[in-house]
């Protein structure tokens, strides 16, 4: 499903429109997606990792990469090579990757996994941040409990079909 909103798979029947009526494939450079592999190389340091990605963004309004790193709550001048990173260190420099481009629209593929508490905690707050700008942010996963607190609206699938769709609870 998220990589169908992101633009980057053409669903197999129907079709999908964003901001009012975009093909997704159309309005990819408004698009941010955080994949559930990082995306990120653990030799590099994470400003290194951001100078690196934002170099994919030329001519384009974007963050630098300190300050997309400042956003998510990490140091840029740490010297630790991500490879040495916790998973929710990991997880906020790949948020942080997302955000370079200044997307409008966020789409998380499992943020919290493998996270311990203080680093899902740190993640939610993030979003719910996120979430008082003007970004739309859509999140898949299997942990409902940690997105529920800043949801809207929560989607739950089975077997590819719409479960139950109800008002979340914002509490942030």
């Amino acid at each position: 499903m998220l990589r169908i909103l992101a633009g980057l798979l053409r669903p197999s029947f129907g079709a999908v429109k964003v901001f009012g009526g975009l093909d997704p494939h159309d309005a990819r450079d408004r698009i941010g997606y955080m994949s559930h592999a990082p995306m990120l190389y653990d030799e590099l340091t994470a400003l290194e990792n951001l100078r690196y990605f934002s170099s994919l963004y030329p001519g384009r309004p974007s963050l630098s990469p300190a300050e997309a790193l400042r956003q998510v709550g990490l140091d840029p001048d740490l010297t630790r090579t991500l490879g040495q990173y916790s998973q929710g260190m990991r997880q906020r420099t790949s948020l942080a990757r997302v955000l370079l481009p200044v997307p409008e629209l966020l789409l998380l593929d499992e943020p919290f996994s493998n996270m311990d508490v203080e680093s899902v905690t740190q993640m939610v707050a993030l979003l719910a941040g996120f979430r008082q700008s003007s970004r739309t942010i859509v999140i898949t996963t299997h942990q409902h409990d940690h997105a529920a607190p800043i949801a809207d609206w929560i989607l739950a699938l089975k077997a590819g079909r719409v479960a139950s769709f109800s008002p979340g609870s914002p509490t942030l």
